[in-house]
């Protein structure tokens, strides 16, 4: 899907087709087809495959700087359900007249501008726009992160009282997506870090124009980007702390079950023995006794008594 967007006299307009783009507009592609990216471009002279590498679900972060065009790739987080979530590449190309965003999918991190709620936001405004969604995916990152710690608390109340593999699947699932956003926050930082070396090199400066409000911008992102990190190891720890803890829970209760069965079946193993002796084709005690098989029962009972006793002296109970 292409469409292209303006700001003119702060009000953005949309439209689904290119013929009317002028300088200013920002293009956003979202899984585009063959067409789409020709047209693109046609228009730009962006490569084509320079093009489709934003929608490689293994892209990096990372920057390129071209004659025509700057290239940035930063990677977004995507919530995929419940419990489950992910980080995809978003592509972004600076050129002299157009800011293009290429995404595999709709991406959470540029609802706020195709809706025009974002303050100060204008798709002229290139550089701030640029530094406008690594901010809005800083927090993005930080308002999941907190979602993560939320559900980590609720699943570990549940733990307290039973140990359910659905459950211990949950934290896998949250374990996975903090390895994610590891990798992906760090990556971001790696890309934030470089503009702010090359903003003003001379051969970027014409298409990556900064005023001073964008600075204070570029440093409020970069703030946003360390503390996701910070915060993103800081759960992770929590979550591989609290696996860790649960598996010895689970062994340990493991344990305690079979030390249960081994003293119930030591329990049951005495009378059984009396009983196997009095059994025997051969005379024996209390056989001509009326009252014989009550004898035998209760010498039977008291030796399992006994050793139930001897087994909850040593702490077998």
């Amino acid at each position: 899907m292409l469409t292209v967007h303006k700001h003119v006299e702060g009000e953005l307009f949309t439209d689904s087709t290119v013929q009317d783009a002028t300088k200013g507009s920002w293009i956003n592609l979202v899984n585009p087809d063959p067409d789409e990216l020709a047209i693109v471009n046609m228009m730009t002279q962006i490569p084509t495959d320079v093009l489709k590498a934003a929608l490689d679900t293994e892209e990096r972060s990372h920057v390129e700087i071209e004659d025509e065009y700057i290239f940035v790739v930063i990677n977004i987080p995507v919530l995929r359900g419940s419990d489950v979530y992910d980080a995809v590449p978003l592509g972004i190309f600076v050129t002299e007249d157009f800011f293009i965003t290429v995404c595999l999918e709709e991406a959470e991190v540029l609802y706020p501008f195709l809706s025009n709620q974002m303050p100060t936001f204008y798709t002229y405004k290139k550089t701030r726009f640029l530094f406008q969604i690594m901010y809005r995916t800083a927090v993005l990152y930080l308002r999941y992160l907190q979602q993560i710690d939320r559900r980590t608390d609720d699943i570990e109340k549940k733990l307290r009282h039973t140990t359910r593999n659905k459950d211990l699947f949950q934290l896998l699932e949250l374990q996975k997506s903090m390895t994610y956003f590891t990798s992906a926050l760090r990556g971001n930082g790696t890309v934030m870090e470089r503009i702010l070396r090359i903003r003003r090199h001379d051969d970027v400066r014409y298409l990556l124009k900064i005023y001073e409000e964008d600075e204070d911008l570029l440093e409020d992102v970069i703030i946003e980007n360390k503390q996701a990190v910070e915060m993103v190891e800081m759960y992770s720890n929590i979550l591989m702390n609290m696996m860790n803890a649960f598996t010895s829970i689970i062994s340990n209760n493991l344990n305690l079950v079979m030390k249960l069965l081994a003293a119930m079946t030591i329990m049951l193993a005495v009378p059984t023995a009396i009983f196997s002796l009095w059994g025997i084709n051969v005379p024996v005690p209390f056989a001509d006794t009326e009252y014989g098989f009550e004898y035998v029962i209760g010498i039977g009972i008291s030796f399992a008594a006994l050793a139930g006793y001897w087994l909850w002296k040593n702490d077998f109970f």
